[in-house]
């Protein structure tokens, strides 16, 4: 079984910040990207906020970039979104992703979280 869980999540004023983390645990090897996607509130669509490949390689949208910074630690199978300078908007909530191989069956998939609410308030 493999598991992705965040952490972190919460409520802050607009302009502080938050940090999530996530950590991907059981039968996976070989992590290649992970991510943050966010589904903001009365959406259906979880758009992407990050990505980071297995090089350390990062992607961000365009309204977070400079604002947030995501990082891995791959000994401990850990990504951290650090959230600064936050906004209304950015308001949902954050999903984890992990694209890896399962060690048993050997195939590569996509690994989601349950997910780790976030509120700004103005």
């Amino acid at each position: 079984q493999v598991q992705l869980v965040e952490s972190g999540g919460g409520s802050a004023h607009a302009g502080g910040s938050l940090r999530l983390s996530c950590v991907a645990s059981g039968a996976i090897i070989g992590i290649n990207d992970m991510g943050w996607y966010r589904q903001a509130p009365g959406e259906l669509e979880r758009e992407m906020v990050a990505t980071i490949t297995q090089g350390g390689h990062t992607n961000y949208e365009d309204s977070v970039k400079g604002r947030f910074t995501i990082s891995r630690d791959d000994s401990k199978r850990t990504i951290v979104l650090q959230m600064d300078s936050l906004k209304f908007e950015d308001t949902g909530r954050y999903y984890c992703k992990a694209e890896a191989r399962h060690a048993i069956s050997g195939l590569l998939g996509d690994y989601w979280g349950w997910g780790t609410e976030v509120s700004v308030s103005l």
